[in-house]
């Protein structure tokens, strides 16, 4: 746990700086190095995917318990350039 927590905040700078507005709040729980978490890591995934799925969140197409309500805070430019950052 402390090697995760570690991990965390060597990676987290980097990427906020980077970050468009809202997205480093996305890893709180998508964390870069969170492969065997319940809330996987979104970074390798393709854009696209992520954000359909940020869309079907949005639109209350896709069940949820949190990510619904986050999603609804972002329009989709924003949802776009959160999906090209954080699955890189």
């Amino acid at each position: 746990m402390r090697a995760l927590a570690l991990a965390l905040l060597v990676a987290a700078p980097a990427y906020a700086q980077e970050a468009p507005p809202g997205a480093s709040t996305c890893l709180g729980c998508h964390a870069p190095t969170r492969s065997d978490a319940a809330i996987p890591s979104l970074r390798g995934r393709d854009a696209a995917e992520v954000a359909a799925a940020m869309r079907a969140f949005r639109e209350g197409t896709r069940p949820a318990t949190l990510m619904d309500r986050l999603a609804r805070g972002f329009t989709e430019e924003e949802t776009q350039a959160i999906a090209a950052w954080i699955v890189r």
